[in-house]
């Protein structure tokens, strides 16, 4: 069982937890951090032991603010290959997607960006009263999905502007 600084597992039985743990930065994913909940994921999928996973977010503000821009700007600027980060994002969301045992995913708070992609792909998603999702990289012209709009596309129901009318 891999655990990192920034994301955390916790084994209770047959369950076992990944806890994002960025609370500073409301949980902004970093390479590092998609990278090992990919590798819990593939190690969890396999083993017979564990029955469950959950993901959730470290401190009171919310489940993920997203991808963390900061890095991956920091990363282009240094000559890092920024595409690294989308591929690797990219695939733990397709690995939630089609995760063999029940996930559940506690969106609790803030929910944007690459958090929508940790948790909507997931098969249980639990919201509260609190929680606010959004894909705010679309102000600065930049929308990288993670599959945001094929989920929406499916979505039962109806989808509203907050604050519009009938």
């Amino acid at each position: 069982m891999s655990t990192t600084e920034q994301v955390r597992c916790q084994a209770q039985g047959p369950l076992r937890r990944i806890i994002l743990n960025r609370p500073h930065a409301i949980n902004a994913l970093t390479t590092a951090m998609v990278e090992a909940v990919e590798a819990m994921l593939k190690e969890w999928a396999g083993d017979d032991a564990v029955t469950g996973v959950t993901i959730e977010g470290a401190g009171d503000k919310g489940l993920c603010a997203g991808g963390d821009v900061v890095a991956v700007r920091r990363g282009v600027l240094e000559g890092g290959d920024f595409r690294r980060f989308f591929r690797s994002e990219y695939a733990m969301n397709s690995l939630i997607d089609s995760f063999p045992k029940p996930l559940a995913v506690f969106q609790d708070g803030l929910v944007l960006g690459g958090g929508v992609g940790v948790s909507a792909h997931a098969g249980l998603r639990v919201v509260t009263a609190r929680t606010r999702m959004a894909m705010p990289e679309t102000n600065i012209g930049f929308f990288p999905d993670v599959g945001a709009l094929f989920l929406l596309s499916r979505a039962p129901g109806e989808t509203k502007q907050h604050g519009a009318h009938p």
